[in-house]
């Protein structure tokens, strides 16, 4: 497969929403639904929130599927990017609010603290996209290193493998997950997200 052709269920999902197959958009809210959601909530801490961003990603796919381009990711990464998009502008839109209301309508939060907030939001909802994606191995390794404290050997034990080979597991999904607070190259951007806008 080329490196810039999509594969071919994000080629057909495109064609059939663009033909306006409801079940088409149903099928897709199935495959997508968590990930927008948790992205979404990961980084409004706010599930009302997270819930109209997805209906708003989602609506927006209804609308525009010919606005999905194949040569800049797969289907998944496009809708990762529209919610991580539909996110930051409600967390500033937010953020905005509520200062007007502590400091009267005309007051203007501090830039430099809300794209701080921007920022810290958009690497934690990156860090959850990129544990969801990662290989399973991988991510066993962590979750058993990280959230049930085990020490490589143990980690080893519990999955089966050797002690090299969780001691590369851990190492590969660290190098990873510890691509989530690296800011992408203009213009470029780490899988499923586009740049801050």
């Amino acid at each position: 497969m080329a490196k810039d052709t999509a594969p071919r269920w994000d080629r057909r999902m495109q064609q059939r929403l663009a033909r306006g197959e409801a079940a088409a958009l149903g099928e897709l809210y199935d495959r997508f639904a968590a990930l927008v959601h948790s992205q979404a909530h990961r980084m409004l801490d706010d599930e009302d929130a997270a819930d109209l961003v997805t209906r708003e990603v989602f609506a927006q796919v209804w609308e525009n599927p010919e606005a999905y381009d194949p040569k800049q990711g797969s289907m998944r990464s496009w809708v990762a990017r529209l919610t991580h998009r539909r996110s930051v502008q409600r967390l500033r839109s937010a953020a905005a609010s509520s200062y007007a209301a502590e400091h009267g309508e005309d007051a203007v939060p501090d830039p430099e603290e809300l794209e701080r907030r921007v920022r810290s939001a958009t690497a934690a909802a990156r860090a959850d996209y990129i544990v969801s994606s990662m290989p399973v191995p991988l991510r066993e390794a962590l979750e058993l290193a990280y959230i049930r404290r085990r020490d490589y050997r143990q980690t080893a034990a519990d999955l089966g493998v050797t002690e090299d080979e969780a001691r590369r597991r851990l190492r590969l999904g660290l190098q990873l997950l510890s691509t989530a607070n690296a800011r992408p190259l203009e213009g470029s951007a780490p899988p499923g997200y586009g740049r801050v806008r």
